[in-house]
């Protein structure tokens, strides 16, 4: 049996990190439900579904109440009745409990740990937006996700039913765009069926070249750090590795994207196809915040900092006028909406409470560095993020 259950897809970026994190740490893993038989999937599947239920599905640590909801996946299990999701809980998971010799997923000295769950967050929240506009967009005619993860499924699935289920998690994932802020142009024309073509929405501004830009630009940071030093935090693997890893690696079997991403990063495709093969697990050495992370640390200055910002702000003014529904619900009814801008666009967004909470206690773990800490992260790395994550202890309160 392995060391642990991962259910999911690898169509999931965050299953994908996941992947990594246990490589990382020499720990066995299976990827079910397609590594299993079909007994023992729909079993867990069952287990799964009435944990969920239940409110048994645990994260690590816990986020403030009412702040997050259960993902579709990926969610993992040591003994196949207990469940946990997030996959930066996984590295927490692994790094309390030490399954491993390995050092530290999160490292140890507080400035680096702060610098470490920014570079995570980032990845994880706007990361996500740019991956999946590259999928479904950049390779909206190639992308084989979804005959894969049909195929990933089929122990799950009645007999007959893949190629059903193949066409209907495209036109999901396609119609989801929106939601994941890549909003296209009106009368937008990629040459496909109306189905698979990424969609527009009355009174949204267009994303297309907002993500765009964003991916080529952390695409140019990361090939600027990977000249100077193997992984982002030194020489050795960590969770904002595991992160990059997730997301960037998404696009690996993404023919359009991939090819683009080979071609202006090949540094960075050659570290994500060294990732993929598990090369990682090998590395050791010292972490230091170097300048080399000043071009990925501005485009995150750029980016995720600003728009989390923005949601949580739109959050409290929501509340304030009596909101209560909030993530893809409110923006199914076109509420709990909001405009903004980044990277010199504007753009309208549902306000997202599990991206409040991700925020608020990221802005808690950088308020509780002292100067020392701020001395040895060289504020002048990270000018950005003391300003928007140092806010004042009475805005550090957990949401009611």
């Amino acid at each position: 049996m392995p060391d642990i259950v991962l259910w999911g897809v690898t169509a999931s970026p965050y299953q994908l990190k996941m992947q990594s994190l246990l490589d990382y740490a020499g720990l066995s893993w299976e990827r079910w439900p397609e590594q299993t038989t079909r007994s023992s999937a729909l079993l867990m599947a069952l287990r799964l579904q009435w944990a969920k239920r239940r409110g048994a599905v645990q994260r690590y640590p816990v986020m403030w109440a009412g702040m997050d909801e259960y993902p579709a996946v990926p969610f993992y299990t040591w003994d196949e009745r207990t469940f946990f999701y997030d996959s930066s809980s996984l590295a927490g998971h692994l790094d309390r409990d030490r399954h491993t010799t390995r050092a530290p997923l999160l490292p140890t000295e507080a400035h680096l740990a702060a610098l470490c769950r920014l570079i995570d967050e980032a990845f994880d929240e706007f990361g996500l937006y740019m991956v999946h506009h590259m999928r479904w967009v950049g390779s909206a005619r190639t992308t084989p996700m979804g005959d894969v993860t049909a195929g990933e499924l089929r122990a799950v699935l009645p007999p007959g039913l893949q190629c059903f289920v193949a066409q209907r998690l495209c036109q999901r994932q396609v119609a989801r765009c929106p939601y994941l802020f890549s909003l296209a142009p009106p009368g937008y024309d990629a040459g496909l069926p109306v189905a698979r073509t990424p969609p527009s929405r009355v009174g949204f501004p267009p994303t297309h070249r907002l993500l765009e830009q964003a991916w080529r630009s952390h695409l140019d940071a990361m090939e600027q750090l990977l000249s100077v030093q193997p992984y982002l935090l030194g020489e050795r693997f960590t969770l904002a590795d595991a992160s990059a890893y997730g997301q960037l690696g998404m696009n690996l079997i993404d023919p359009e994207a991939c090819q683009l991403l080979r071609k202006q990063a090949p540094r960075t495709y050659a570290w994500l196809s060294a990732i993929r093969e598990g090369q990682h697990a090998h590395s050791v050495g010292e972490l230091a915040p170097t300048l080399a992370l000043r071009p990925l640390i501005e485009v995150i200055s750029e980016t995720f900092l600003p728009l989390m910002a923005q949601n949580e702000c739109a959050w409290k003014q929501a509340v304030a006028a009596g909101e209560t529904l909030f993530n893809e619900a409110a923006f199914r009814r076109n509420r709990a909406l909001y405009d903004g801008h980044l990277l010199g666009y504007p753009f309208r967004a549902v306000v997202k409470t599990f991206q409040v909470g991700v925020w608020q206690q990221l802005q808690a773990v950088w308020h509780g560095l002292d100067d020392h800490d701020l001395d040895r992260l060289d504020v002048s790395l990270v000018p950005a993020a003391v300003r928007y994550l140092t806010p004042p202890t009475s805005a550090l309160t957990a949401p009611v």
